[in-house]
């Protein structure tokens, strides 16, 4: 299964040295090496940083660990996959707008027999079943 990695702090802060451990795993120290991504907020803005690549061993993780981004909400999601091929799109954490604001959406786990039909909005860009019930729940 993937795994998760969440900060919800009163003051904006860095996660340097929580992700450092965090992203060992993606390669290094556990199995889950196929892609990572990270999503910060900051005021009513979101940046995120996705890659298809081990996060042990991406450049851009690398950027994350040494660039201090202070926010008061990050989710960040290394992934093994089980659904869907290991692409940027298929690449948690999922953002989209709703209500002039940005959500965030990271999954671990299997979803079995999970097949919703859309007809709404929001349609999933990769073949996740995660990003397809973030899509059914918004």
């Amino acid at each position: 299964m993937c795994q998760l990695l969440g900060m919800n702090c009163n003051v904006p802060t860095d996660i340097c040295f929580s992700f450092k451990g965090f992203s060992e795993r993606g390669g290094a120290t556990d199995e889950h090496k196929d892609g990572w991504g990270i999503a910060f907020f900051e005021d009513k803005g979101c940046r995120s940083f996705l890659d298809p690549y081990p996060s042990a061993s991406s450049t851009v993780s690398s950027l994350v660990k040494s660039y201090p981004i202070k926010s008061c909400n990050v989710i960040s999601h290394i992934r093994k996959a089980t659904h869907g091929e290991v692409t940027l799109d298929n690449t948690h954490p999922f953002t989209r707008e709703l209500w002039g604001q940005y959500w965030v959406f990271a999954h671990n786990g299997d979803l079995k027999s999970f097949h919703p039909d859309f007809q709404g909005d929001y349609l999933p860009v990769g073949s996740t079943d995660s990003e397809q019930a973030f899509c059914l729940i918004l």
